[in-house]
């Protein structure tokens, strides 16, 4: 039997790049599926492709920042599963600038999609974990539910022109922590990845064009100066950015029955950056 068979997870972002790599690994390992998008056309996609391959899953589409967004994201995986196990704050994009060229709203947007959203999802996900956990311990049952929340390198270390987007990582770690010792009763086991280089559409070498992605009616660059990945790929140790196979591998790690007793860690897939 697949180790996550019975499972349902929540897993935001998960419409592309790492976040589509989480859903179908722990699909693969026999978790239930809540997929979510910014836009619904991937998101529906990666919620078909799962219950093409035979697995389980459901979308919940829309901007993990907007009021409500929680409880119905919440409400999808209780409603259509029965049941709450494991959720992946994943969603996020980067917005950069220097600081005296960074405004109040790039400040807030990074907050309220790599903090605010993860604690809006968390709070509304308390009052389902602790009535389930409350019944499984009347009935003598230790049943570990896993959160996991993505962090980053640049909210271990910071990273020059990303002082809001570091700033909302960092904060994730202290969330982590909090959770940790607030869970510990309910047999959560909450822990953080932060991860190094990985490729995808927002760290592809910006070509002659500039790409961009729309984020609520803003057109956000993204990409990589190809000098920079260079330059990023000669200081890691294994000598390559990572897939987002290998991303979601390292989330793996956090959601199956051998992390049942690590709570509160952070672990940085990177290749070995560590700076």
């Amino acid at each position: 039997m697949s180790k996550l068979e019975g499972k349902t997870a929540l897993v935001t972002g998960s419409g592309r790049g790492i976040g589509r790599a989480i859903a179908l690994k722990l699909s693969r390992e026999g978790a239930r599926v809540v997929v979510n998008d910014l836009d619904a056309e991937p998101g529906d996609a990666v919620a078909a492709e799962i219950k093409a391959a035979g697995g389980a899953a459901v979308a919940v589409n829309g901007s993990v920042s907007e009021p409500g967004f929680a409880d119905r994201f919440v409400g999808a995986a209780t409603e259509n599963f029965g049941g709450l196990d494991i959720i992946v704050n994943n969603a996020g994009y980067t917005w950069d600038s220097t600081i005296q060229k960074m405004t109040d709203e790039q400040f807030q947007a990074m907050l309220d999609v790599h903090l605010v959203a993860p604690f809006r999802i968390l709070r509304a996900a308390a009052e389902p974990i602790r009535i389930m956990a409350k019944k499984e311990a009347e009935a003598g049952r230790e049943v570990f539910r896993k959160v996991v929340n993505i962090s980053s390198i640049a909210g271990l270390y910071g990273n020059a022109g990303q002082a809001s987007y570091a700033s909302a990582k960092a904060s994730l770690v202290g969330l982590t922590r909090t959770l940790c010792k607030e869970w510990g009763r309910y047999k959560v086991n909450v822990n953080c990845v932060a991860f190094g280089l990985i490729n995808t559409r927002l760290t592809q070498p910006i070509e002659a064009q500039q790409k961009t992605i729309d984020v609520a009616g803003r057109d956000i660059k993204v990409g990589v100066q190809p000098q920079m990945l260079d330059a990023m790929a000669r200081m890691i140790p294994l000598g390559r950015g990572g897939t987002p196979e290998e991303a979601a591998d390292a989330v793996y790690l956090f959601c199956s029955p051998e992390s049942n007793y690590i709570s509160g860690q952070v672990i940085v897939c990177g290749g070995g950056l560590l700076i």
